[in-house]
C-alpha cells in the first residue's frame, strides 16, 4: 500500500520538529553522558525512532487498527532495510578500512607513513594540511563514515598534536570531501532514493563544492594560527585546495561520484608535497 508522508501529525510548528528530533536527542544525549556504550545509545535511538514513526508520524491512510498494523509493518520493514544497507555496503567498507589501518599499525607501516608526511615540513600548519586535508580526503573517498577523522587524528596525535585539537582539525578538514565519501556512497544513495540521475547529481555537487575546497584549507590554518598564520603559508594553501578543487570538479563532472575524493586527495597530496620541496 502506498503511503503519503505525514509531516505535521500534531499540527504544531514547534511540537512536530521536537518530536521528530527525539531519536537524535536520545542518541546524542546518551553518548554525552559518557556512561552509555555507543552500541546501546544507538539501539535506544533506533527504538525511539521506530516508536515515533509508528505512533506519531502515522499517514492518514493508516486509519483503523488494520491500517495502523500495516503501517507498523512498513516501519519495521524500513528498519530492516536500513540495517541491511548499513551492514553490507557501509559496514563492509568501514571494516575493510579498519582492517587496513590495523594491519599498517601492526606491521609498522603506519609509522613509515607518518614519518614520510612529517619529513616534508616541520611547520604544524603544513602538517595539518597534508594529514587532515589531503590524506583525510583520500581516506574519506576510500572508506568514509568517520574513518578519515579517526585515522587522520591518530596520525596527528602521533605527530605531536593534542588529541582534542587533532580531532577538531580533522573534522574541519573533512568538510570538503564528505559529499563524495566512501566511493561516492552519498551521491549514489541520493540518486537511488530520489530517482534522480546519478551523474547529474554528481555534476551539480562537483560544481558547488570546489569553492568550499578552496576555503576549507584556509579555515583549517586560520583555526590553528589566525590570519597571520594563513598569510604565512598562502601559496601552499592555494596549491593544496586548488589542486583538490580542480580534480573534484573534473572527476565529478566527467567520470562520476565514485572516485572523486580518492583521486582528488591523492593529487592534492602529491601536488602539495612536490610544492613543499621547492618552496
Amino acid at each position: 500500500m502506498p503511503w503519503v508522508q505525514n509531516y505535521a501529525p500534531l499540527n504544531s510548528v514547534w511540537l512536530d520538529p521536537i518530536v521528530a528530533a527525539l531519536p537524535v536527542v536520545v542518541l546524542l544525549g546518551l553518548l554525552a553522558t559518557g556512561k552509555v556504550a555507543a552500541s546501546r545509545a544507538a539501539l535506544a535511538g533506533l527504538v525511539c525512532a521506530i516508536l515515533v514513526a509508528a505512533l506519531v508520524f502515522v499517514p492518514k491512510e493508516a486509519s483503523g487498527n488494520r491500517g495502523w498494523l500495516s503501517w507498523t509493518g512498513t516501519v519495521l520493514a524500513a528498519t530492516a532495510d536500513g540495517a541491511a544497507f548499513g551492514l553490507f555496503p557501509i559496514g563492509w567498507i568501514v571494516l575493510s578500512a579498519i582492517f587496513l589501518y590495523t594491519l599498517t599499525v601492526e606491521t609498522g607501516q603506519f609509522e613509515i607513513v607518518k614519518r614520510s608526511v612529517l619529513s616534508l615540513s616541520e611547520d604544524r600548519r603544513l602538517q595539518a594540511l597534508l594529514i587532515a586535508f589531503c590524506f583525510g580526503a583520500f581516506v574519506e573517498g576510500a572508506a568514509g563514515f568517520g574513518t578519515p577523522v579517526a585515522i587522520s587524528a591518530a596520525l596527528m596525535v602521533g605527530a605531536g598534536f593534542r588529541p582534542l585539537h587533532a580531532a577538531g582539525l580533522a573534522l574541519i578538514a573533512n568538510t570538503a570531501p564528505v559529499a563524495f565519501g566512501a566511493l561516492g556512497t552519498p551521491i549514489i544513495t541520493l540518486a537511488k532514493v530520489t530517482g534522480l540521475d546519478e551523474m547529474k547529481l554528481s555534476q551539480m555537487a562537483g560544481r558547488q563544492l570546489p569553492f568550499f575546497s578552496l576555503i576549507v584549507p584556509v579555515w583549517l590554518v586560520w583555526v590553528m594560527a589566525g590570519w597571520r598564520g594563513v598569510r604565512g603559508v598562502w601559496p601552499a594553501l592555494l596549491v593544496c585546495g586548488g589542486s583538490f578543487a580542480i580534480v573534484q570538479f573534473l572527476v565529478a563532472n566527467y567520470h562520476g561520484p565514485s572516485l572523486v575524493d580518492v583521486i582528488g586527495g591523492l593529487v592534492s597530496l602529491i601536488a602539495t608535497a612536490l610544492f613543499l620541496r621547492v618552496w
